[in-house]
């Protein structure tokens, strides 16, 4: 079954640095984009970044455009989220997220369970 374990939550001071992490399973992790979605405090959901199943291509959300970096590492079975300038706006619980899509539709189909970022000083 397809699992997604996010990790490298924590507590961090406005402008530190944090590097998340989602160790995936049950499925071809190459074979699949991934993303990255967050949820503030009362607030909905946000889509947050994409990478290509190959790498070669992101995608960000403007509000963390040029602050955050997506990576992967297809061989580990590993997605990451390096965190710059960190704004107390951008506490949120941090999802991983496997993306289904084609030419007319977009969706993420698995989830994982979340690791919280708080940015506070």
């Amino acid at each position: 079954q397809v699992q997604l374990v996010e990790s490298g939550g924590g507590l961090v001071q406005p402008g530190g640095s944090l590097r998340l992490s989602c160790a995936a399973s049950g499925f071809t992790f190459s074979s699949y984009s991934m993303s990255w979605v967050r949820q503030a405090p009362g607030k909905g959901l946000e889509w947050v970044s994409d990478i290509y199943s190959g790498g070669g291509s992101t995608w960000y959300a403007d509000s963390v455009k040029g602050r955050f970096t997506i990576s992967r590492d297809n061989a580990k079975n590993t997605l990451s989220l390096q965190m710059n300038s960190l704004k107390p706006e951008d506490t949120a619980v941090y999802y991983c997220a496997k993306v289904q899509w084609g030419g007319s539709y977009y969706g993420m189909d698995y989830w994982g369970k979340g690791t919280l970022v708080t940015v506070s000083s």
